[in-house]
């Protein structure tokens, strides 16, 4: 997630030099052709092309604002994941009965239900991206036991078989009188949380953006570009007040126009699938990360890792 205030201009530039170069060669060949080669029949309308503008600018807003909602409610999912979190560590912490069991006995207890979590939290992560097979024994793994770690890894959705497990192992404490019945019932609700958060982030992962919204949204705003130079080529041609070579103030205002409704277009495509791990996608690497503190710190840790800074302005 880009995190300055504001967009360095090489971040711009990288986004959108194609379009821009392609727009100031064709709007370059359109005035060429109309001015010094009298190729006049190119002119049309300005009011169509006007009319146009105002539809593909409604279209490619509906667009944007689809695009940001799936964002949005990616950020929204991993902040009810950070908060989940937190309260089952509190709760296995306060739930789990510590005068029926040595102290000793708790202490590890807690450590592998809290761990856990935090590996169902990084599993998740590298789930979304398509990382695990190279990531998991550096992210997840150092957090279960051995065996269990071996098991997660080879099934084709290891979030969820941790969940599982953390289920089983509920079952198991309340069958040796260390959860009551009452507990064990608050434990599993916060479980069923992390599953609809977990849900509804695999829901936005494999359900990608109307493909009929997204072709159409390009294709209206090159469309558009193609046509623009054709309507301003004729309304710069008759301002006879800019000067002899006015027609080819054409040119950069073309250009300007066509390069703002691109960029409108491209912003709702890079925020349409949010787990991509590119620059503008939710910071999950982060949110981990600070999950890791929060639970570690709860656990009486000292050493803890150090928060994840931004590299170039963005979080991962």
């Amino acid at each position: 997630m880009y995190i300055r205030k504001n967009l360095r201009w090489n971040v711009v530039w990288r986004l959108t030099w194609r379009s821009l170069l392609l727009f100031t060669v064709y709007n370059t060949l359109i005035c060429l052709l109309y001015g010094p080669l009298n190729v006049h029949f190119l002119d049309i309308p300005w009011q169509p092309v006007a009319l146009l503008g105002t539809a593909v600018a409604f279209y490619i807003g509906f667009k944007s604002n689809g695009s940001y909602d799936r964002f949005w409610e990616g950020r929204q999912l991993w902040g009810s994941i950070v908060n989940t979190s937190r309260v089952w560590a509190i709760r296995v912490f306060d739930f789990v009965d510590p005068d029926s069991a040595a102290k000793s006995e708790m202490a590890v207890l807690h450590r592998r239900l809290a761990y856990r979590q935090v590996a169902w939290c990084n599993a998740l992560r590298l789930h979304l991206r398509r990382q695990t097979a190279e990531l998991w024994d550096t992210e997840v793994a150092p957090f279960l036991p051995v065996d269990e770690a071996i098991q997660a890894k080879a099934l084709s959705n290891p979030p969820t078989h941790l969940l599982r497990r953390q289920s089983i192992e509920l079952r198991e404490l309340s069958d040796r009188g260390l959860l009551t019945e009452f507990r064990q019932v608050a434990l599993m609700q916060t479980i069923q949380d992390l599953f609809n958060a977990q849900g509804g982030c695999e829901r936005i992962k494999n359900t990608p953006f109307p493909r009929q919204f997204a072709f159409f949204s390009f294709a209206f705003v090159w469309i558009f570009a193609a046509i623009l130079p054709l309507g301003l080529v004729e309304e710069f041609d008759h301002r006879v007040a800019l000067g002899q070579y006015h027609v080819w103030l054409m040119v950069p205002f073309s250009v300007l126009v066509s390069w703002v409704f691109n960029v409108i277009e491209v912003v709702g495509h890079t925020s349409e699938n949010p787990f991509e791990n590119d620059i503008y996608d939710v910071p999950m690497t982060t949110i981990c990360r600070s999950i890791e503190i929060d639970i570690r710190e709860l656990l009486q840790e000292t050493e803890l890792p150090a928060k994840i800074e931004a590299v170039d302005d963005v979080l991962y």
